[in-house]
């Protein structure tokens, strides 16, 4: 069987639902995975999603800030979390679909100082990738996982619109990249949108309200994720290579996120 993931920061759920349900109209994932909903979890459209076709919810809802949904065509299980954040913002959400583990994280910013010392907001970014980094270790790489969502750091050469600018702002410095990798590692974890296009060929999933013509200023950063663990690659390869797509022309919608969905195929 086919097993779409698609992870996307809606940047609310409730001003977006109309949007979510055209995308899953068109692209038929059988999870969606979001970021920054916005609300709390009473407050979730559940309807909206239900008749979307993605009954199985699960919510880590906050008011006004931050919250991730996992939303499945197919029945939810429990999954062991990876709760990594130490403010007890709600980051993190985790389920089991189709015998799948999906981890579901808004990673923090992380402020505009690239520094620990002076950046509490800098230094907890770090902290919960130390922590997310601890925790798979603790995991079995041959399980079926997959890390997904806005890791807010977009970690390779060609995933900035210019390495050597961005390797000074936060989302691309090198502490953070580091960091990225470290959490890579721990399991030897698959990047699988950067596997379908490799390097050099640029990929970009997020693009600011700042540019009137997102595609003219051509300033995108590839801060959404899809990871899997080796216990995946052969499903990920099933076909012959790796299926995973940045969907850029949702972030030319009306009123969009200013991220792109990014999806991932699994044959299991």
């Amino acid at each position: 069987m086919r097993l779409r993931i698609c992870t996307w920061n809606v940047n609310s759920v409730r001003l977006r639902a109309e949007q979510a349900a055209r995308f899953v109209a068109e692209q038929a994932p059988d999870v969606l995975c979001l970021q920054e909903i916005k609300c709390r979890e009473h407050e979730f459209p559940v309807n909206a999603f239900k008749e979307m076709g993605l009954p199985h919810i699960r919510i880590a809802g906050q008011k006004g800030w931050h919250g991730v949904a996992i939303a499945s065509r197919l029945p939810i299980e429990d999954a062991q979390p990876l709760d990594a954040c130490r403010e007890g913002h709600a980051r993190c959400v985790a389920a089991k679909v189709a015998g799948v583990d999906i981890h579901n994280f808004y990673i923090p910013a992380g402020g505009d100082i690239p520094d620990r010392e002076t950046n509490p907001k800098f230094d907890h970014k770090l902290d919960f990738y130390e922590k997310l980094t601890s925790g798979l270790k603790t995991r079995d790489p041959k399980a079926p996982l997959a890390i997904v969502g806005d890791l807010n750091v977009a970690p390779g050469e060609f995933d900035v619109w210019n390495h050597r600018y961005m390797s000074k702002v936060v989302s691309h410095t090198p502490a953070e990249v580091e960091a990225f990798r470290a959490m890579e590692a721990s399991i030897g974890l698959i990047d699988l949108t950067r596997a379908t296009a490799p390097e050099p060929t640029k990929i970009a999933s997020w693009w600011s309200y700042r540019a009137k013509d997102f595609r003219q200023s051509n300033r995108g950063l590839r801060l959404d994720h899809i990871l899997v663990s080796p216990g995946l690659r052969e499903a990920a390869w099933r076909l012959g290579a790796p299926m995973s797509r940045v969907y850029e022309d949702v972030r030319g919608w009306e009123r969009p996120s200013d991220h792109a969905p990014v999806s991932a195929d699994l044959i299991l």
